[in-house]
């Protein structure tokens, strides 16, 4: 009987402290000030890659470029300005966009900047393809379109274009919808 009484009171002695030793504790500490610093490097890097794709893409501005009367069925080359925000930088850069009405009265508008390798086309600029955009760097030629003849892969670039109270309002550049 006795083994029974013993084994109770030994069930009932409080549970035994486990301490922490000095090298559990510094373990411990240094692991968490590391887990603490790796992650102050870390999360700004990471919301500096995703932040662009938690931003809104907006409708995009429209800018007043010309008065309608002044678009003719010959393409006609105007220069507007951009507004620009670059962090705490403002700048205004300076577009141009060759601008026409096709044959259903439609007006539409094209990037100047060649597909091959950025240059700046011109309207009739070169006697041997008349009527047709040519880039003077590397002999690339598009129609009145913008569809490429030679040298460039793709056709020239086209603006959105928005006409409201008798102006021609230029919006995002979009790839050529006219021509397939």
């Amino acid at each position: 009987m006795s083994n029974q009484h013993d084994e109770h009171e030994s069930s009932h002695k409080p549970p035994i402290r486990k301490e922490m030793s000095r090298r559990q504790f510094l373990t411990y500490t240094l692991g968490g000030a590391t887990a603490f610093m790796v992650g102050g490097v870390t999360l700004p890097m990471v919301r500096f890659a995703v932040d662009p794709i938690l931003h809104k893409k907006g409708e995009g501005s429209f800018i007043k470029v010309v008065e309608v009367s002044k678009i003719t069925n010959e393409p006609q080359e105007f220069n507007f300005e951009l507004p620009q925000q670059d962090g705490w930088y403002s700048s205004i850069a300076s577009l141009t966009a060759w601008i026409r009405k096709d044959e259903s009265g439609k007006i539409y508008a094209l990037s100047p900047i060649c597909k091959h390798l950025g240059c700046t086309v011109g309207w009739n600029s070169d006697k041997n393809f008349p009527d047709e955009y040519h880039c003077p760097c590397h002999g690339a030629h598009y129609t009145r379109e913008g569809k490429q003849l030679a040298v460039a892969s793709k056709p020239l670039d086209e603006y959105k274009v928005m006409v409201k109270d008798d102006w021609v309002y230029l919006g995002d550049i979009i790839a050529n919808t006219r021509v397939k």
